[in-house]
C-alpha cells in the first residue's frame, strides 16, 4: 500500500460475527506476551520509543495546529508497535526499520487520528462519557488499517461496531492498559520507555487473538 493511498473498502460482512460473537478476554496473558516481545527485542523497542519521545519533544515547540498534526502523525509511530508484534508473533523476520513501515498506510492512519482525536476531545467535552465511550470504541482502527488496507472511515466504525456490543470488557482491558502507562510515568517518566511498547503491544496481541489476522504482509 502506498502511502498516500486512501485505503480500501471492505465487505463489512466479514465482521458481523465478531460484533455479535460473545468475546471473552485474557488481559493477563495478552500483557504477559506482550513483555515476552518487549524482553527479546529490548534494543529495538527502546530505540523505537526513543525516536516518538523526540517527536513529541519537537511538537512541543509549535503551535497549536503544529501539535495538531505531530498527534496525528503518532497514530502512525503507533501502527510500528503493532507490525512489530504481528511479524514476531507471526514468525516472520524482524528488523528495526519495520517499526517504520506504519508510514506504508500514513494517509488512514493520519485522518484516523485527526477524525478520532477531533470526535474524542468533543465527546469529552459533552460530560466526559462520551469522549470515553469512543475512545474505547475506536481501540482497533489502527489495526484493522494496516491489516485489511481499510480507509479510516470504515476502519473506525467497525472497531466501534465490534467494541461497543463488548463495551465493558474492552473498557476494563483499556483501562489496565491506562494504568500500565500511569505506573510508568510514576517510574521517573522512564517507566515509560517500558509501559508505552509493552501495553501498544498487548493491544495488537488482543486485536489477534479476538479478530485474527488477515494479512501476512505489513
Amino acid at each position: 500500500m502506498a502511502a498516500f493511498d486512501f485505503g480500501s473498502k471492505v465487505d463489512p460482512r466479514l465482521f458481523d460475527h465478531y460484533a455479535e460473537a460473545n468475546i471473552s478476554f485474557n488481559t493477563g496473558e495478552y500483557i504477559r506476551q506482550a513483555w515476552d516481545l518487549f524482553k527479546e527485542h529490548v534494543g529495538e523497542f527502546l530505540g523505537f520509543t526513543l525516536v516518538i519521545f523526540v517527536a513529541s519533544a519537537i511538537s512541543s515547540r509549535m503551535n497549536f495546529a503544529g501539535s495538531l498534526v505531530i498527534s496525528a502523525v503518532t497514530t502512525t509511530f503507533y501502527a510500528g508497535y503493532a507490525i512489530a508484534a504481528f511479524k514476531i508473533l507471526g514468525g516472520h523476520p524482524f528488523q528495526f526499520s519495520d517499526f517504520f513501515r506504519g508510514f506504508n498506510y500514513f494517509l488512514p492512519l493520519f485522518l484516523a487520528g485527526l477524525a478520532g482525536g477531533f470526535l474524542v476531545c468533543i465527546g469529552l467535552i459533552l460530560l466526559i462519557v462520551p469522549g470515553i465511550y469512543l475512545g474505547v470504541c475506536y481501540m482497533f482502527t489502527t489495526f484493522l488499517i494496516i491489516d485489511y488496507r481499510m480507509d479510516f472511515w470504515q476502519a473506525m466504525e467497525i472497531s466501534r461496531k465490534i467494541i461497543s456490543r463488548h463495551w465493558f470488557s474492552f473498557f476494563g482491558f483499556a483501562f489496565v492498559l491506562f494504568a500500565i502507562n500511569v505506573l510508568g510515568v510514576l517510574a521517573l517518566g522512564i517507566g515509560t520507555f517500558v509501559s508505552i511498547p509493552v501495553s501498544a503491544c498487548a493491544a495488537a496481541i488482543a486485536y489477534k487473538d479476538i479478530i485474527g489476522l488477515a494479512s501476512a504482509d505489513w
